[in-house]
């Protein structure tokens, strides 16, 4: 896969703040390119964000948007799948050989109810599971898969910090 970016549906700073640093720092751990914000414009967790890339290595850009449906739009026309995170689309064990498929993947995971729109625009609704469960939990499951577990074993250039196997043993 050439390119994985994340859409955070609805970033509301007064409630969201720690689950969307967590959804960037797995966005990030495990494999995606990028995650666009789409709500509060948070200097401070961008400023987190960047903060992390810079002392533990690799690329990741944090952004933000004041329209999801501009940014899938923007998106599409660049190449990428769209799909989305929900308990209401399908299995994703059944879909994950034709998602990988694709070169370029845009993934929306929500925070609040979402609307209608997302589930239209997107090429494909993918539910983790039938049970309720946290955005954070469903892109981690995704991502893992989608790469198969090899993206655990990704080493991130340019780290300032990198744990071994001496550190582990601590």
């Amino acid at each position: 896969m050439e390119e994985i970016v994340v859409l955070r549906y609805g970033h509301r700073p007064y409630r969201d703040i720690r689950v969307t640093s967590h959804c960037c720092l797995v966005a990030r751990a495990l494999g995606a390119n990028k995650i666009v914000i789409e709500g509060f414009e948070d200097k401070e967790l961008k400023k987190s964000i960047d903060n992390v890339v810079k002392r533990w290595g690799g690329k990741f850009a944090v952004s933000f948007t004041d329209s999801w449906l501009k940014e899938v739009k923007k998106f599409r026309e660049k190449g990428f799948y769209i799909t989305h995170l929900s308990m209401y689309g399908k299995p994703f064990n059944e879909v994950v050989k034709s998602i990988r498929k694709n070169k370029k993947v845009l993934v929306i995971i929500g925070s609040q109810k979402v609307e209608i729109g997302v589930y239209q625009e997107s090429d494909l609704n993918v539910s983790i599971g039938k049970q309720p469960h946290s955005e954070i939990g469903a892109l981690a499951v995704y991502l893992d898969r989608l790469f198969e577990g090899k993206e655990l074993d990704k080493k991130f250039k340019g780290a300032k910090i990198e744990l071994t196997e001496k550190d582990e043993k601590k």
